[in-house]
Formats: C-alpha cells, structure tokens, sequence
C-alpha cells in the first residue's frame, strides 16, 4: 500500500478557511485526503505550527536545511520526496498513487471553466 505524507508551510490550519480569505487550494487538498482516507488509503499531513515533533523526520529536515521553509509544501510517497514548493494536482496524486485517472472528478481541481456552454464544462 502507498503512503502519502505532505508536510504544509506553516498556518494554523489546514482547510484553508481559518484566515482573512479562503484559499482554493487549500480546500481541495483536504477534499482530496478526506478522500483517499475514505478509500483505505494512508495519508499523513504535518504543519509544523501543530506538529513540529514531525519535521525531526530526517528527510524533511535535511530539505529545508538545504532550501529553506519555502520548499514547503513538500509530497513524500513511499519515503521518496516527488514533490516540492506547491501542492501536487489532482492528476499527479493519481500517477503517484497509482490510482485511475477519474479517481478525483467528482472533487475540485478537475473542472475546466470555459464561457461557451452553461454548467461549466463543455
């Protein structure tokens, strides 16, 4: 079984909705964990406001010595860092994890907005 683990900048929480504006991006990685949890996956997600015993992790510690805090966040699977400085889309959580490519389309992030049909999506 993957494991995913993202290690978030620092913020006092991780829905996004916590502060002055609500940041879009935000609100779709926690859709997306709650559902990868939902589906028997194993997800991890560390603020290092809430839980800084996990950036001790030798990995993500040696990262942000050599770049700095703005790497953040970083994606980890398997033990294997294949993402640093933004969150991954939608489309990449599906190649990481080997899930199929529709595993996210009822979740934000893979709606195109176009201005020729009504609903969205042409």
């Amino acid at each position: 079984m993957k494991k995913l683990i993202i290690f978030d900048p620092a913020m006092c929480c991780s829905t996004g909705i916590c502060g002055p504006g609500v940041d879009p991006e935000l609100l779709r990685m926690s859709a997306v964990i709650n559902k990868l949890q939902k589906n028997g996956l194993s997800v991890e997600r560390y603020n290092p406001s809430s839980n800084p015993e996990a950036f001790i992790n030798k990995t993500i510690s040696d990262l942000i010595t050599e770049e700095g805090i703005e790497i953040l966040p970083v994606t980890i699977v398997n033990d294997v860092v294949l993402k640093k400085g933004s969150y991954p889309s939608n489309e990449e959580l599906c190649e990481m994890l080997k899930l199929p490519k529709v595993f996210f389309k009822d979740l934000p992030g893979n709606k195109k907005s176009c201005c020729c049909c009504d609903g969205g999506c042409c």
